[in-house]
């Protein structure tokens, strides 16, 4: 299966992956999944917010069991950072089926649409719309790079954007969701553990920061005589570094838009995305407080999920199965986070990262520690589809 997918969008220059929200990658990357679950005779149901679902068993009879994650990917990213527990959840599904199982819970795997939020800015797109914590009416109105709105790429990709919004339907479905997650740190390499499980999700939020200035030409237009955002903007980036250090959270600038953006013009406007993460939402908040008043730029909340402590009983249950695996916290917003806040009872496990890298072609997990996470994830299901 990873060999089917692992050329898919990739950048042969970088090594790095492009796989935007419905692009053409995606879109390939989604067939692949309906092909998968085809071949295993699942049923295979999309959403009216587009994330997909592949069931064994039937969950309007009895809520079921679910496992999966995403396809989709940040600019230049790695390849693990989804694909790992979409791929590592079918071959758990394959396990249990070798063991001649037969759940008590019908089991499904989940693809969760526009995880990353690479192309329209707000993270967790289709899980967000799921459980109603995204407006749809926000969601259509959401913008790529090029201008699309996501009402108009959703269109031409054939799907009825008129239909986004909360989904009774599927969530009544999902009874319990586990993640499977590549580690996006070095935790698990310290700890010298193929394998962990989430205790929590750190709050984290995006804003996007528009700092105006005068558009003007570059060779004669006076130093005295220009109003230059970029000025602002480099001060705010590290002021944040400062600050964030100060509050013991992280800031990160890590987007940007520049406008007209040509080598030859004093820019009109910058616009820059703001990523602030940390153990504590004060501190969080705090940071971002001092930002606004700092930059003097105007500031829009672009998304924001609070702390998301894992169901203690589930996170045990799973951390046995695991054959007690540690426990640890992460900083990496994840749609098994927003199922969690919304009353799903959620857990995750993690596989190894070597390098503690992500977000980057560096990203990597070993094949044994891959196996060992389909084991662990297998064992879990097991468990879980049990009772």
């Amino acid at each position: 299966m990873w060999g089917a997918i692992e050329h898919l969008g990739r950048d042969g220059r970088t090594r790095g992956y492009l796989r935007d929200a419905w692009s053409p990658a995606d879109l390939e990357l989604r067939r692949w999944f309906g092909q998968e679950a085809a071949r295993r005779g699942l049923d295979l149901r999309e959403d009216r917010n587009g994330n997909l679902w592949a069931w064994w068993g039937d969950p309007s009879v009895r809520p079921g069991v679910v496992t999966g994650s995403h396809l989709d990917s940040v600019r230049q990213g790695g390849a693990f950072d989804g694909p790992l527990g979409v791929v590592s959840a079918f071959a758990a599904l394959d396990l249990l089926r070798a063991r001649d199982l037969r759940p008590a819970r019908p089991l499904g795997i989940a693809c969760f649409s526009d995880e990353e939020g690479a192309r329209f800015g707000v993270p967790c797109v289709g899980s967000r719309l799921l459980t109603g914590i995204l407006d749809p009416d926000r969601a259509r109105a959401l913008t790529d790079d090029e201008g699309d709105s996501l009402a108009e790429v959703l269109r031409g990709a054939g799907r009825d954007p008129g239909a986004l919004g909360r989904d009774e339907e599927t969530l009544r479905h999902v009874g319990v969701f586990v993640e499977l997650h590549v580690e996006q740190g070095k935790d698990l390499v310290h700890r010298d553990a193929p394998v962990g499980v989430a205790s929590a999700i750190w709050p984290h939020g995006r804003w996007r920061f528009d700092f105006h200035g005068q558009a003007n030409h570059a060779g004669t237009t006076r130093l005295a005589d220009r109003d230059d955002p970029m000025l602002p903007f480099a001060r705010t980036v590290l002021h944040a570094r400062q600050a964030a250090e100060r509050g013991g959270v992280v800031a990160t600038f890590g987007r940007t838009r520049v406008s007209p953006n040509n080598a030859n013009a004093v820019p009109g406007l910058v616009s820059a995305w703001l990523d602030a993460r940390g153990g504590d939402e004060d501190a969080v908040r705090t940071l971002v407080a001092e930002l606004t008043e700092f930059s003097g730029a105007e500031v829009t909340v672009e998304s924001w999920t609070p702390v998301v402590d894992f169901d203690a009983v589930l996170r045990e249950r799973v951390a046995a199965a695991a054959g007690g695996a540690p426990v640890l916290p992460t900083g990496a917003g994840h749609d098994a986070g927003i199922l969690a806040s919304a009353g799903v009872p959620s857990a995750m496990v993690f596989v190894r990262n070597p390098t503690g890298i992500s977000h980057s072609p560096d990203e990597h997990a070993e094949t044994a520690d891959c196996h060992t996470g389909v084991a662990v994830l297998a064992a879990v299901l097991e468990d879980l589809c049990a009772s």
